[in-house]
């Protein structure tokens, strides 16, 4: 059985913000409170392959990968996925992105499958990811909303 999740939020910002912020990953470590470090490994075309470090867990365990990511302005879309897949046999994320009257829709879809030795198995990381997405994107979110207002750049909400 695989884990699949799907995790979205309105961010009460304009689209070319709310893209421009969240795709650009040297910066995830001040837009997520996960990410320690995002190091840009290579840039090739539009994908980007980068290495993410979080923060040490409650064991002190520093968790460490590489992963890439391809966005696509004209599908409001990213496809992304683990290099280094560490306990996952594999890890691919879908970010979609729509403008809505309230501003702009995210959409973080992530497929992926636990390796039979690893720790934990696809029920409990759906469990933690769901979680933890909904965490990160309220943080997401109050942040962007935040650079929007600082920008004078807040969409206007018609009744």
């Amino acid at each position: 059985m695989a884990g699949h999740t799907q995790n979205e939020i309105v961010i009460a910002a304009p689209l070319d913000l709310v893209w421009d912020m969240t795709n650009d990953v040297a910066n995830w470590p001040r837009l997520f409170s996960e990410y320690a470090s995002a190091e840009i490994l290579s840039q090739e075309g539009n994908r980007t392959t980068f290495r993410l470090t979080m923060h040490p867990d409650e064991n002190g365990t520093v968790w460490s990968w590489v992963s890439e990511r391809e966005p696509d302005r004209d599908t409001l879309s990213v496809k992304a996925r683990r290099v280094e897949t560490g306990p996952f046999a594999y890890m691919n994320i879908r970010w979609q992105y729509a403008e809505v009257p309230q501003g702009t829709r995210m959409v973080w879809t992530q497929d992926f499958e636990m390796r039979p030795d690893a720790p934990v198995d696809d029920a409990w990381m759906t469990d933690n990811i769901n979680r933890n997405s909904k965490v990160q994107l309220a943080l997401i979110r109050d942040r962007i909303e935040k650079a929007a207002a600082d920008r004078g750049s807040v969409p206007s909400v018609t009744d």
